[in-house]
């Protein structure tokens, strides 16, 4: 069989085009057995070659090549094509697949929920004597709605759109079609249209008419046309949806605490309401030691095991002990009843359940098909997380370098700690049967939100446990000495510690980033969206020496640290050296210990010279400080910790721990006692190297590290991708989130540009996410308590109010906030479900603050924020639903 490649590709002198494809005869994508095309004229670049006859299948792509270095096209999708048994010759004639203008519309969230077509017109594939074959993408075209193709030609309707050829969209979003190329006159004219499957409406493609420029078909051969794009002018669509942690969620049979199948409920919720889209908080399990301090999301001890917590128990099957069933109904009525989640009592019976049903119908489950199939799909994780969880429970630690023998991952040691020969091997198996009970009912909840034209979001965590599997398992993949978290900011002024491992960018890179495209696909088992937690984290990351408690010892990586010669340069006469270790004048000792100063001096000091201290060996770091005062609560005790942790942070310079001769400024430095003393000319010297430091020497070299770790990964899944950009936001963030149609994540309270308080709504961009407020803030009615003056400048500037603001925020004022952020842009505008019921004064909470869902300034604040009121009476509640449903349709959102 020949085939001719065909591909108008602009390129200049000295650049060549190379094609490979999945078969042997394209290289089977290695692109040291490319295939080399041949230029032509008019940017106009062909081969034939000759492919077995009996190839049905190829997929290929072009990639250019210049100076010896390989460029793959902007948007990195394959060509795709099937061979009919009717033909010998094929002409492939592509256009070059720019990347589209909105990349989010071919995303799952679009393609298999929003779009979907299900009922879709079948491909009529009727090849005569001379046959062309045609293919458009139109991402965008409703359920109501197909694509047809027009032209001056009898075969094409004479542009009577009755008789348009009707496309078929069986591999959506392409629409194809193919027909007769005998009777064609050239000059060939068509455009495509879009028809209303339920009345006459008809959308005309915009432009000019296309002319098909390739050379007339000859008898026995089919011609292919690819990478077309559907050309309009009307809107991009717009939606609205709900953010709500899944162990918030309230139902009338749940046990304290959200479940899978309560998203099944909130899916009816948000339909009736015009919703089209549901976001989570991460839901892998985060089980250390069963007690509150695990109900942190972000900690998970697995990036694949999914949280035991959130299976629904009915589901799961009936026990038959009917003394412990009455037991565990009058627990759950208990635990159901409670205004927050009672994390270690939910843990406590729903594992005395668990074990239950396991004794009861294990053996079956682990025997069944469905099981085994699962198991062989997921054992290179599974079988780490059940052995894992096995030791920690026996070991009483999650701490894996206390387990002996098994401190340092052996695979073959964990393999046959689960053999199922062995006694202890229920306690591991147990593990094997919740995990696929948690796939079937989550992939039940999918299933359900697909079927109601809904989405589902989920959050992938920027860290991974210092102890937990991946950590175990995997360590050469994380910077094991340091722990990472953010700079200062609105949330907290000595910044955050999340306590999770860096990363080791550079050995990820070297296979390809495998980790992490693992991680993204295992997601897209589940998801049509996500939200890429800190996505600032695949620019640089906030590391932290594992000896400090605060962030403020910290800089990024990867960074540029100065040299000894550029802090002299920039006018600085000390040595960074001597600046790089906490110091404090003796003058200072006063203001900073008060009335324990001298005790102080005496008992954690120890002196430079006449005049300065620093921080005595035994207290020389935040973690040795901390420990030394673990058993003492006394205000005396408490006071003198905190203030040597302000002093353990007192310094200029960080030295780099690779190159010790380089130097990284400290953030927030200009607050620190050593910087008071500088004189006039180093202050400035150092405030230059400051604001080099964190607002320009990286804009290029950061830009660089973020796509190189991004596109590979946002590619390897086509799930619809967010990203979670707020904080210290260097200027190339915004260009390559925009480049990569990353959306971003917009807040009115929270803006990005300088020296402005309250974002301006109407300007923010469409590829983004709008929202009035995230898990680690206040809500809105919260927030507006929170500062009475902010409240009184945002009620005049913003909401355009006379007077003075009330003290609590009234419903009709929540409902113009969020009705402000509907009608921005915004491509979605996702709102936390304490917001929406803050517009109705009978459902609203009687007391915003116990809706909080995070503090972030406290690490170890228990996440146990549930639902006032359960989902199964909030869809009975026809006049907020309405409300909602109204101002959705108002703001014009589909």
């Amino acid at each position: 069989m020949k085939v001719s490649f065909n591909i108008h590709y602009p390129t200049v002198w000295g650049q060549t085009i190379h094609l490979i494809g999945s078969t042997p005869s394209l290289g089977e994508w290695d692109t040291e057995k490319a295939i080399n095309l041949h230029y032509s004229d008019k940017h106009l670049w062909s081969v034939s070659i000759e492919i077995p006859d009996n190839t049905k299948i190829i997929e290929y792509k072009y990639f250019l090549k210049s100076n010896g270095k390989v460029f793959f096209e902007p948007w990195n999708k394959n060509y795709r094509v099937i061979f009919e048994d009717t033909h010998s010759t094929y002409f492939l004639y592509d256009h070059h697949l720019e990347k589209p203008e909105n990349l989010s519309f071919y995303s799952s969230a679009f393609t298999k929920v929003l779009f979907k077509h299900d009922d879709y017109l079948p491909a009529k594939k009727t090849f005569s004597d001379k046959t062309i074959y045609l293919k458009v993408f139109a991402p965008w075209i409703k359920k109501h709605q197909n694509v047809a193709l027009i032209g001056n030609q009898k075969i094409l309707g004479n542009w009577d759109t009755k008789k348009a050829l009707k496309m078929s969209c069986e591999n959506f979003p392409e629409y194809e079609i193919t027909f007769d190329a005998s009777g064609l006159s050239y000059p060939v004219e068509y455009k495509f249209i879009i028809y209303n499957n339920n009345n006459e409406e008809i959308i005309w493609e915009t432009g000019l008419n296309r002319v098909l420029e390739i050379p007339p078909v000859k008898s026995g051969e089919t011609a292919i046309i690819s990478g077309l794009f559907f050309k309009k002018d009307f809107p991009d669509p717009k939606y609205a949806g709900t953010a709500i942690p899944v162990f918030s969620l309230r139902s009338e049979n749940g046990f304290g605490i959200g479940d899978f199948n309560d998203l099944k409920k909130l899916v009816d919720w948000v339909k009736i309401t015009g919703q089209k889209i549901i976001q989570i908080l991460p839901i892998n399990d985060t089980t250390m030691n069963h007690s509150y301090t695990d109900s942190y999301p972000y900690n998970a001890i697995s990036i694949y095991a999914l949280h035991p917590l959130y299976l629904n128990l009915q589901q799961m099957g009936t026990l038959k002990n009917d003394s412990l069933n009455k037991k565990l109904e009058k627990k759950q009525k208990e635990l159901n009843s409670l205004t927050y989640v009672d994390y270690e009592q939910t843990d406590k019976f729903k594992w005395i359940f668990f074990r239950e049903i396991f004794s009861q119908e294990g053996n079956e489950v682990l025997a069944s098909k469905g099981f085994k199939e699962f198991f062989k799909q997921n054992k290179t994780w599974l079988i780490p997380y059940a052995s894992y969880s096995y030791l920690r429970d026996i070991k009483k630690t999650a701490n894996f370098n206390e387990w002996g023998e098994y401190a340092i991952y052996n695979e073959r040691k964990v393999t046959n700690l689960s053999n199922p020969n062995k006694k202890h091997y229920p306690e591991i198996a147990i593990y094997f049967y919740l995990q696929y009970h948690l796939h079937l009912q989550l992939t039940e909840a999918k299933n359900y939100a697909h079927s109601q034209g809904i989405i589902l979001k989920g959050d992938i965590p920027i860290g991974i446990s210092k102890t937990g599997i991946e950590a175990w398992k995997e360590s050469w993949y994380f910077n094991m000495d340091t722990q990472v978290g953010a700079p200062p900011d609105d949330f907290s002024e000595t910044g955050q510690n999340w306590g999770f491992p860096g990363y080791n960018w550079d050995i990820m890179e070297k296979d390809g980033f495998s980790w992490w495209k693992k991680r993204f696909q295992h997601m897209a088992n589940y998801f049509d969206a996500y939200r890429i937690d800190h996505i600032l984290g695949f620019f640089r990351i906030w590391e932290i020496p594992v000896t400090s408690i605060h962030a403020l010892n910290a800089y990024f990586n990867p960074s540029l640290p100065f040299s000894l010669d550029e802090i002299k340069q920039a006018g600085m006469n000390l040595d960074p050296e001597k600046l790089a270790h906490p110091q404090i004048n003796g003058c200072f000792l006063g203001e900073l210990f008060g009335v324990y100063a001298q005790e102080v001096g005496e008992k954690y000091l120890i002196r430079l010279s006449s005049s300065h201290f620093t921080l005595h060996p035994n207290v020389d770091t935040q973690v040795k400080i901390k420990n030394h005062f673990a058993e003492k609560n006394d205000f005396k005790s408490l006071t003198i910790k905190n203030a040597l942790f302000v002093l353990a942070d007192d310094f200029l310079f960080i030295q780099d721990k690779k190159q010790p001769n380089k130097y990284h400024p400290r953030i927030s430095a200009n607050k620190t006692f050593i910087y008071k003393e500088l004189n006039i000319q180093d202050k400035h010297a150092f405030d230059y190297l400051y604001w080099d430091y964190f607002y320009h020497r990286h804009n290029a070299f950061w830009k660089e590290q973020a796509y190189k770790h991004l596109i590979p990964l946002i590619s390897c899944t086509d799930m619809l991708v967010c990203g979670e950009d707020l904080g210290m936001i260097p200027h190339s963030v915004p260009e390559v989130m925009e480049d990569l149609q990353i959306l971003s994540l917009e807040i009115e309270r929270m803006p990005k540009q300088p020296n402005i308080e309250f974002e301006n709504l109407d300007k923010i961009p469409y590829h983004s996410v709008c929202t009035t407020s995230t898990h680690d803030m206040p809500t809105i009615r919260e927030y507006w308590e929170d500062n009475a003056k902010k409240t009184q400048r945002y009620y005049t500037e913003k909401l355009k109010f006379d007077g003075e603001a009330p003290a609590i925020c009234p419903p009709d004022i929540c409902k113009q906030i969020i009705e402000n952020h509907l009608k921005s842009q915004a491509m979605l505008a996702i709102f936390p479900l304490q917001d929406w019921m803050g517009i109705n004064e009978k459902i609203r909470h009687k007391y915003p603050e116990e809706e909080r869902i995070n503090i972030p300034a406290n690490p170890r604040h228990y996440w146990k924020y549930r639902m006032h009121v359960s989902i199964d009476d909030l869809l009975q509640e026809k006049e907020l639903n309405n409300t909602i449903k109204e101002m959705i349709e108002d703001s014009q959102r589909d």
